[in-house]
């Protein structure tokens, strides 16, 4: 059966009707936290995509959600780029030595690799409408969290050109719009675009900069995708979308637009000038902090005709961007081992904000191959960010957390075999290291065929001294409960040391032992968003350093209470989730709470 190719968002919201995943709200609704909280009602219980119609202060739709299922994203995408990515790798990996026999067997694939590309003509449906000044008053931006600094742009496709003209970037950098010409930029450190805008700063250049909101699917996937430097974005989107992706020339010069997008504004970042962006509510579950970023001044607004504003809300995992990184792990998992030599399998877990955990399953055919391929996979893209790494050479399912977890903690050598690295950058948006960008990583390893040990799965006694409560909750991982960071910053070291303890391999101190436990989800997030290798990693006696390796004795305490410095965890406003409860039976009747 032929899949169908998705052409623009129009194409893609017609067969969400017609799959009965999509639903039209004719109830007027605000893009100022209302459209935000009735979305996180609808994704966390597996709701459709959400149409809505009558938006204040705007004359355009809104739709979010688009890809807040694994079924959604099945609609949207497909096996077709899927097995197109895999059958590629497994010619590369057996065509040479080429002949015309092994071409001719891959002529259907050959076929489909010259579909990819770009098309450029003089036509698009985005040249329709033309604002000169832009107006991007005009747009229904949500403003998410009540702690917002203003209305983003939370599906925002940033394309920039490299000065050097060594190539373009498409990337999800959010906007935060200031007035209706201006709006800030978040280039992250290690991302495309940031690296185009310094290199055009040191020659005293503007950056031109065109934001598409909205276009296919494909679109969207492609500047989400952590892919290499000097891959171009683009070429991805046409391969998800199975065709040539087809461009319009702008009228006016610059960029090319991308004829499908539902707006694209133009204009340039001025060198050296910052301004305040944020605060905003990330998906990690926390409040991003306030931060200089450059500015977009943007000089002009295109539409199309009866334009529909996509957009999505981020916040506490899982949200939609979970979906779309397993489908975009999945899609590029086969490339991993040509780009990464010994990497058999790589996974970043959404569930942890995707930068804050990440675990592999590779080959040790001599000693510490396994370590050489950490270090890769940590010095590879957008994975430098990774701030803790499990690796396993276990023939085992890495996706499957438990049993990860379970497998390496039997293996590990404690005094060997966990390596944090201190001093190094850390993801923007991870503010558990002492300042901004700054803070380190770990690697833990769990190798060999036999278990080293059996682990404990139940803790009968009282709580340890400090602590209220106590939970086991994976085997080998012990939870407790203890005072807060503020009233007792010794207790992790205590605890190390509790000979009550000594059978545990991990111990795991936070604030509130229900919330951490009351799923895999919580567990996770709790554990590996709220700690810093360098700082929170306590051993059972003072760690012993031997050939500059400093070594532990269980148990392990990993202290994952809140710090001060933290940002407060995403919470709605008290305000907004009353209106929400008076009007959501009105805005989805058969949609039960």
């Amino acid at each position: 059966m032929t899949e169908p190719i998705i052409n623009d968002l129009r194409e893609f919201l017609e067969i969400l009707r017609r799959e009965g995943e999509l639903a039209v709200i004719e109830e007027p609704v605000d893009p100022y936290l209302e459209i935000a909280e009735i979305h996180r009602r609808v994704i966390a219980r597996q709701g459709p995509a959400l149409l809505f119609t009558k938006v204040k202060g705007s004359a355009f739709p809104v739709v979010t959600n688009l890809f807040g299922t694994s079924r959604r994203m099945e609609l949207a995408f497909g096996r077709r780029p899927l097995r197109f990515v895999a059958e590629l790798v497994e010619m590369i990996e057996t065509m040479l030595p080429p002949s015309l026999e092994k071409l001719w067997a891959r002529r259907g694939l050959l076929r489909q690799a010259a579909a990819i590309g770009l098309k450029t003509g003089r036509k698009g449906a985005i040249l329709a409408n033309r604002q000169s000044p832009a107006r991007l008053s005009e747009l229904p931006m949500l403003t998410s969290w009540a702690s917002d600094g203003g209305p983003f742009v939370t599906l925002p496709l940033v394309y920039t050109e490299d000065p050097g003209g060594r190539g373009h970037n498409l990337g999800m950098y959010r906007i935060q719009r200031y007035d209706d010409t201006t709006t800030g930029i978040h280039w992250q450190i290690h991302k495309g675009g940031g690296y185009h805008y310094h290199e055009a700063e040191k020659l005293g250049q503007a950056l031109p900069l065109t934001l598409f909101i909205g276009g296919p699917p494909a679109l969207m996937m492609a500047a989400i995708a952590p892919l290499p430097e000097n891959i171009p974005e683009l070429l991805l989107a046409s391969l998800i979308l199975g065709k040539k992706l087809p461009l319009v020339k702008d009228p006016l010069g610059g960029h090319p637009l991308v004829a499908g997008a539902e707006f694209a504004a133009k204009g340039v970042v001025p060198p050296h000038l910052r301004r305040p962006e944020g605060p905003f509510g990330d998906h990690y579950g926390y409040n991003s902090l306030t931060h200089d970023y450059p500015v977009f001044q943007v000089e002009r607004l295109y539409h199309r005709d009866k334009a529909i504003y996509p957009a999505t809300v981020v916040g506490r995992p899982k949200q939609e961007d979970f979906y779309i990184g397993d489908f975009l792990q999945e899609l590029l998992s086969p490339l991993f081992p040509l780009v990464m030599s010994g990497v058999r399998q790589l996974k970043t877990f959404g569930e942890a904000g995707f930068h804050c955990l990440a675990a592999a399953r590779v080959t040790d055919r001599y000693p510490r191959e396994a370590f050489a391929s950490g270090l890769r996979i940590m010095g590879e893209g957008q994975l430098s960010l990774t701030k803790f790494l499990i690796i396993t050479d276990g023939d085992l399912d890495v996706a499957d957390f438990p049993r990860l977890w379970r497998h390496v903690l039997e293996r590990i050598n404690w005094r060997t075999d966990l390596f944090v690295f201190a001093n190094v950058s850390q993801d923007t948006l991870d503010y558990t290291g002492p300042s901004v960008n700054s803070g380190s990583k770990a690697l833990m390893m769990g190798l060999g065929r036999e278990a080293k040990r059996q682990l404990p799965e139940e803790f009968n006694q009282a709580p340890p001294h400090g602590c209220r409560a106590a939970r086991a909750f994976l085997p080998g991982t012990l939870v407790l409960e203890g005072s807060s960071y503020e009233a007792d910053r010794e207790l992790p070291a205590r605890l190390a040391a509790d000979p009550a303890l000594a059978d545990w391999p991990v111990v795991l101190l936070v604030d509130s032992v229900a919330a951490a436990t009351k799923s895999l989800q919580e567990f996770i997030w709790t554990f590996f968003t709220r700690f810093e290798p360098a700082a929170d990693i306590y051993g059972a006696t003072s760690a012993t350093v031997r050939r500059f390796h400093v070594g532990l004795t269980p148990p392990v305490v990993f202290d994952c209470r809140m710090k001060p410095w933290y940002p407060p965890v995403l919470e709605v406003d008290p305000a907004t989730r009353a209106l929400v409860d008076g009007k959501m039976a009105k805005i989805l009747p058969n949609f039960g709470e």
